[in-house]
């Protein structure tokens, strides 16, 4: 069984510093480097299955973003948001490409994962060598953020670990089908026990608070600025859509292979958002855009 290390890398925001932890898997020594960022109340052990599978070819780091899982928190939570998800991602990958003055990366992210891919994408002399957006681009349902905003933040806790599983499955029924050991692996990813002996999520819910304030005005901007964003990118990309999907709709992944890197789109069937890449199937996608 191929088993991963755990490490860390020290950031800075405008609040000060903070560690931010990753899962590496595969030849420490291997060039090729494969970053995949999850979800916003997700963590890197999500990509577990798929970072066992492309071991083989690159040497994959698994992040948990800023205020989840075994990273730490930001003093601010104010600055919870994509800009500074960037800044970390760029330490991180000065890290993870010691050797190198060319240092370049393939990225894989998953929603907010995606976002954060996209921006560094963006950018001049950017380190992404190929990109995956996993559900998500510039132009986001507000009712589908609105259901997420309201989601990630309650702070719940829970007796038993069943209950507090329970309720992870119940909110990620999107993912599409899953076995009941992956539910449960789903769950544990994310839950952890207080001080109390109660279940609670991982996060720090201050990672709730720019949603929060968040106004129609800012939204506006924000789709702007991550349009420019995506019109930026010059590196290859591809865009998973699961069919269901209440956050991506069908017209924005269309626009998105008519510009900007002009996308090459797959849609998989019964899945919402987003899919999890744990199966094979899905695998086979990143693989065969990734690796050939």
């Amino acid at each position: 069984m191929i088993e991963a290390s755990i490490k860390s890398v020290q950031c800075i925001s405008p609040s000060g510093l903070h560690r931010m932890a990753y899962k590496e898997w595969g030849d420490a020594a291997n060039p090729k480097v494969l970053v995949c960022v999850h979800g916003i109340t997700r963590v890197g052990d999500d990509f577990d299955q798929l970072a066992r599978a492309l071991s083989d070819h690159y040497r994959v780091v698994c992040p948990d973003v800023v205020g989840r899982g075994r990273s730490g928190c930001l003093a601010d939570a104010r600055l919870y948001g994509i800009l500074q998800y960037v800044n970390d991602m760029v330490t991180l990958i000065a890290r993870a490409t010691p050797a190198s003055d060319a240092a370049q990366v393939d990225w894989f992210g998953t929603s907010m994962g995606g976002l954060i891919g996209m921006v560094l994408a963006s950018l001049p002399d950017s380190p992404i060598g190929k990109l995956v957006l996993n559900d998500i681009g510039p132009t986001l349902d507000p009712v589908a953020l609105q259901r997420i905003g309201d989601y990630i933040g309650q702070e719940l806790r829970f007796p038993t670990f069943e209950a507090a599983a329970a309720f992870v499955r119940e909110v990620s029924l999107s993912f599409g089908e899953h076995s009941d050991e992956e539910w449960l692996k789903l769950a544990r990813d994310v839950l952890r026990q207080d001080k109390d002996g109660q279940w609670v999520r991982h996060y720090d819910m201050g990672v709730a608070v720019p949603l929060r304030c968040a106004t129609p005005a800012s939204a506006q901007a924000d789709e702007a600025a991550l349009w420019a964003a995506y019109d930026a990118i010059r590196c290859p990309t591809l865009l998973v859509r699961g069919a269901c999907s209440d956050l991506l709709s069908s017209e924005t992944a269309a626009m998105m292979q008519a510009r900007g890197p002009k996308a090459r789109l797959v849609e998989i069937a019964d899945v919402g958002h987003a899919p999890t890449f744990v199966h094979d199937d899905q695998i086979a996608i990143a693989r065969q855009f990734l690796i050939g």
